[in-house]
């Protein structure tokens, strides 16, 4: 099953149905978090000698009291930092601070952490509104500035939990710890710079507390792909694996649509066909001679895939008009957003897999406020245009009609280079060719098509074209 993922207020509402019960209390809780926190420096780091600790006023800070006095039992060498006087803790934080047998310098203005081997970001949890200020603004800078391996506790500090956006500035984590419940914003857009490595622990909350909080997003991690969704039976045929119409390659841009169409051919579609200008048709078939040439009888078609070097001059305007006129089902990406943002109308058979920019036209809003929210931003797109959306980026994010959102746990920087989502249009095609069901179709196809990044990445991600993806679809799907 994908991974549950959470609001910072539904993992706090956790965190009290926990304690509330009575069978652990909130500073064994507290424990259990940095113990768990100074097991995963013991792991990444177990030559550290030397542990500087910055904490802050609440209970991240507590959490980083308990990290610094197990370390110091440990035969660790620690430097324990506080924003703070110690004294104006209060509860569990209070009392992991009386608990650790160490000296505090407190409100440094400037951190001597040139010889620690690990820094514990404990400065900041889940909690924070606004934007880091203050001393606590300065430390963030200078700990990035050090350069030093950096576990964070929770979340690092300075990023919002629940979108992933930084809050001023947030501290660049080599490895940060999550308990109780992952949050959702750790997970896609800016998260992805800051959070480093994600471990996880439960801290032994029952199944019967989680059931109480609604699931707020789902992670769709390397170990979950839905492969065996599609079958493929001994006597099959062409004609049972649907027939995919990518329309698109104005011209000068036919690689687009050659790129869609064997995204579409090596993820098990029985028949793909091409529409775009008729001088382009030989490149097309030259670059992939099992493609097929399309003018007329698009009722064949089982799915119509439309964008990719689409244009929005008359060819594109038109191809548009006439794939909508036969109301199929539809994969519609780049010009076919552009075109779609033009003229909004709402469906419930189509993919639509914008990029923020083609998000933020569809939106009538910026780059940036999408980025800010992406939860928000792809719900909204789905409640005004319909079907299913895949909001591409770093952690992209897919949801259908219910409003749940999965985030794909998969994928890579190197998938930063043209035709990648071609790519995707054409896998997305494919799947809803072979029988899947919408979302399903989003959720399989975004997978498949982050897994083989990450699959072709073993021979580098810079450099990683989006026809190396292809020879790794095949063998996903195989």
């Amino acid at each position: 099953m994908p991974v549950d993922l959470y609001t910072a207020a539904q993992t706090r509402e956790l965190d009290r149905l926990t304690i509330g019960q009575g069978k652990v209390s909130g500073y064994a809780l507290m424990s259990s978090a940095g113990h768990f926190a100074f097991s995963q420096i013991q792991y990444h780091w177990p030559d550290c000698q030397n542990l500087s600790v910055l904490c802050g006023k609440g209970n991240n800070g507590g959490d980083g009291y308990i990290v610094a006095e197990f370390a110091r039992r440990a035969g660790i060498q620690v430097s324990l930092f506080s924003v703070c006087d110690p004294l104006e803790l209060t509860g569990d934080a209070y009392q992991a601070y009386l608990n650790c047998q160490l000296e505090v310098q407190v409100g440094l203005s400037q951190l001597p952490l040139a010889t620690a081997d690990v820094v514990v970001d404990a400065l900041l949890g889940t909690g924070l509104q606004g934007d880091v200020k203050g001393l606590y603004q300065d430390w963030i800078a200078q700990l990035n500035d050090i350069a030093k391996p950096v576990l964070a506790i929770d979340i690092p500090s300075g990023l919002c939990a629940d979108t992933g956006r930084v809050l001023g500035g947030a501290v660049k984590a080599d490895v940060t710890t999550a308990f109780i419940g992952r949050k959702q914003g750790m997970y896609t857009g800016q998260a992805r710079n800051y959070c480093g490595e994600v471990r996880f622990a439960g801290l032994g909350v029952r199944a019967s507390v989680y059931n109480q909080i609604p699931v707020s997003a789902q992670l769709l991690i390397a170990e979950v792909a839905p492969v065996d969704m599609l079958q493929r039976a001994a006597s099959s045929y062409k004609t049972h694996h649907g027939h995919v119409f990518v329309v698109g390659g104005d011209m000068g841009t036919f690689g687009a649509v050659v790129l869609a169409a064997q995204g579409a051919a090596r993820a098990g579609a029985g028949l793909v066909s091409v529409y775009t200008q008729p001088e382009q048709g030989p490149y097309v078939t030259m670059a992939q001679p099992e493609l097929m040439l399309v003018r007329d009888n698009w009722q064949q078609a089982d799915v119509l895939v439309i964008g990719p070097g689409l244009g929005q001059d008359e060819f594109g305007h038109s191809a548009w008009q006439h794939c909508l006129a036969l109301n199929k089902p539809m994969v519609v990406d780049a010009d076919g957003l552009n075109l779609l943002a033009a003229v909004s109308q709402r469906r419930d058979n189509w993919i639509l897999t914008p990029h923020p920019g083609e998000a933020a036209r569809l939106l009538g809003c910026t780059t940036s406020e999408v980025e800010a929210d992406r939860f928000a931003a792809i719900r909204k797109l789905q409640q005004e245009y319909g079907g299913v959306v895949i909001l591409k980026g770093a952690g992209s994010l897919i949801c259908g009609p219910n409003q749940q959102v999965s985030v794909l746990g998969v994928g890579n920087a190197g998938m930063a280079s043209a035709g990648m989502g071609d790519v995707l249009a054409g896998v997305c095609g494919a799947m809803l060719a072979q029988g899947l069901e919408l979302e399903d179709a989003a959720k399989m196809a975004a997978w498949v098509h982050s897994k083989a990044a990450d699959m072709a990445a073993q021979d580098g991600r810079r450099g990683m074209l989006a026809s190396d993806l292809l020879p790794f679809v095949r063998q996903l799907l195989g």
